[in-house]
């Protein structure tokens, strides 16, 4: 097993991309790493119980690990998805939107049976 190390701490089992368990957009990874905070931090993808369906996404910039975690690193941005919501998020793609309405990253799930009006929870 391979681990990965930003600013010497350890984050998780290293992977490539072919072996992640979604696909983020490069539109994605630009606006995620203009949002990000330091370097120090990285982008955490999870599932958390709740939302109108049952699990909801969450995105946040992360400093906390685990070695159950799946890393990837593109383009200079590490990205964490936990080892629980990695196979539920497997074929999902992280994506970024923009139009009059609104702006924002989006979940394209094709393995989601139901989603919410605002597309931030599903189940299975």
């Amino acid at each position: 097993m391979t681990y990965i190390r930003k600013n010497a701490i350890l984050i998780g089992m290293k992977v490539d991309m072919e072996n992640f368990p979604m696909h983020i957009t490069e539109l994605a990874i630009q606006k995620a790493k203009a949002a990000m905070e330091d370097d120090k931090s990285y982008l955490r993808i999870a599932l958390q119980g709740g939302g109108c369906s049952g699990l909801q996404y969450k995105l946040v910039f992360d400093d906390d690990s685990s070695d159950e975690d799946y890393v990837v690193e593109i383009d200079g941005l590490v990205i964490v998805i936990d080892g629980h919501s990695a196979p539920l998020l497997k074929g999902a793609t992280l994506d970024y939107s923009s139009n009059l309405m609104a702006s924002g990253f989006k979940f394209i799930n094709p393995e989601a049976k139901r989603t919410c009006g605002c597309g931030s929870s599903f189940s299975y």
